[in-house]
């Protein structure tokens, strides 16, 4: 056969912009996902219970964090303006001595010693625990199973 005789190879209208499209699209959600991830890994902030933060050799997951307990009985002192010092304990573990917190803002409504808590913070290098925000839970009847760092 003679080459003017083999016919012509035909492309299909629109492939490379068809692909081009594709791989655009993928890059896009590509960039999505990355950010996504990023701004999620920044907000991250680990729980921790109070008996684990005293705990030997304890290091967090992040800088910031929060740790759930009970406000102990008597420990609630007015140190002058907003600032408010109190003891948190562990529910269901029996600790050394609570972990004295360190807050300068408004309490919520629901704080009251024997409640539960949820402090936001950092531990400062003296052991007491600087909350940058104060949860009151509301009711002690539910609680979930609690998940201590040494049983896993």
């Amino acid at each position: 056969m003679s080459e003017t005789l083999k016919p012509k190879r035909v492309k299909p209208p629109h492939r490379n912009r068809r692909l081009a499209a594709i791989a655009g699209f993928g890059i896009l959600v590509v960039g999505g996902v990355a950010l996504i991830a990023s701004a999620l890994g920044e907000n991250t902030q680990f729980f921790y219970n109070p008996s684990d933060v005293v705990a030997e050799g304890f290091v967090p997951g992040s800088e910031t964090f929060r740790m759930g307990g009970k406000v102990v009985e008597g420990s609630v002192e007015r140190k002058g303006g907003l600032l408010t010092e109190f003891a948190v304990a562990d529910f269901e573990r029996d600790m050394p001595a609570p972990i004295t917190v360190l807050h300068d803002g408004v309490l919520p409504d629901l704080f009251r010693e024997g409640q539960g808590v949820v402090v936001t913070g950092q531990v400062a290098t003296d052991g007491i625990f600087m909350a940058s925000e104060v949860l009151a839970k509301h009711d002690e009847n539910y609680q979930p199973k609690i998940n201590y760092q040494d049983e896993k």
